[in-house]
C-alpha cells in the first residue's frame, strides 16, 4: 500500500464513519479499486479504532458522566441498544463476511441508505432525551445499527434516522448514535482480532502507511462530527441522500453491465 492510498483511505474512513454515507461501503469500494488484499483486515481495524479518538474528545463529558455513574439511565439505554446489535451480528456473521468479500450488494445498499436519509426528516421532531427515551426506543436503534453492519448501509445514518423516528430530539439522537459507536467499534475490532487468531491468519501490516492513515482518519473524523452537529441543528439529512443515490447508481451500472470493478449481479 502506498502512502497516497493510505492517506485517501484514512480521509475516507474519518469522514464516512460519522457522515451518513457508510464507511464500510466506501472502504470495500476503495479496496477493490486499489486491489488491496493483504493485511486489509488489520488495516480496517486500525482505521476504525482511530475514529474512536474524535468521539472520545468531543463527547468526553458524556463519557465521564457514564464512567462516574455506570448504572445511569444512559448506560442502560446504550446496553439495550447493543443487545439486538450483538444478536443479529452473531446470527448472520457468515452472511456479513461474505458480503464484505464480494461487495455484490454495495450498489443496492447505497440506494437503501439514500432512501432512509430521504425520509428521515419526515419524522416528527419531538423532544425525547435521556429521561424520556424508552428501552424500546433504544432496542429499535440497536436493530437499525445491526442492519447497518452490512457494507454501504450507513451506521450513523440508520441509527440517527431510527432515533429521530422514535421522537428523540436531534441533539440527543446524534449524541446517542455516536456514544453507541464506541462499544460497537470496540466490539467489531475485538471480533476481527479474534477471527484472525482463530483462523491463524498472518498479521501483515505496513507500519508507516497505517500510522498516516490513522492520523488522517482521526482528524477527519473530528471534522465530520462537528459538521454533522451543524447539519442536524440547521440543515437536512437529505443532502447526503443525493450523494449515496449517485454512488449506488454508478456501482449498479457496473454490476449489471460491465463488472469492471465490482462483481456482476447477473
Amino acid at each position: 500500500m502506498s502512502i497516497l492510498e493510505a492517506i485517501i483511505l484514512g480521509i475516507v474512513q474519518g469522514f464516512t464513519e460519522f457522515l451518513p454515507v457508510s464507511s464500510s461501503g466506501h472502504l470495500v469500494m476503495l479496496q477493490m479499486l486499489f486491489g488491496i488484499e493483504e493485511g486489509a483486515l488489520v488495516f480496517d481495524i486500525a482505521l476504525h479504532l482511530a475514529t474512536l479518538i474524535p468521539v472520545i474528545i468531543i463527547f468526553r463529558k458524556d463519557i465521564l458522566a457514564i464512567i462516574r455513574k455506570p448504572f445511569s439511565k444512559m448506560t442502560a439505554l446504550l446496553a439495550a441498544a447493543l443487545v439486538p446489535t450483538g444478536i443479529i451480528a452473531l446470527l448472520f456473521s457468515d452472511f456479513i463476511e461474505e458480503t464484505f468479500q464480494s461487495g455484490k450488494f454495495l450498489g443496492i445498499a447505497f440506494v437503501i441508505t439514500g432512501l432512509v436519509l430521504w425520509f428521515a426528516d419526515k419524522a416528527k421532531n419531538k423532544k425525547k432525551d435521556e429521561k424520556t427515551a424508552t428501552f424500546k426506543d433504544a432496542a429499535f436503534i440497536g436493530t437499525a445499527q445491526a442492519i447497518a453492519i452490512l457494507p454501504a448501509l450507513s451506521r450513523s445514518g440508520l441509527t440517527i434516522s431510527a432515533a429521530l423516528a422514535t421522537g428523540m430530539s436531534r441533539d440527543f439522537a446524534l449524541k446517542f448514535s455516536f456514544l453507541l459507536s464506541i462499544p460497537t467499534i470496540l466490539g467489531a475490532a475485538a471480533k476481527g482480532g479474534y477471527d484472525m487468531l482463530k483462523t491463524n491468519q498472518p498479521v501483515s501490516l505496513e507500519l508507516l502507511p497505517t500510522i498516516i492513515a490513522v492520523i488522517a482518519a482521526s482528524v477527519c473524523g473530528y471534522l465530520a462530527i462537528r459538521f454533522m452537529k451543524r447539519i442536524l441543528e440547521k440543515g437536512s439529512l437529505r443532502v447526503f441522500s443525493y450523494y449515496v443515490f449517485s454512488l449506488g447508481a454508478l456501482i449498479l451500472i457496473d454490476q449489471f453491465f460491465f463488472g469492471l470493478v465490482f462483481e456482476k449481479i447477473f
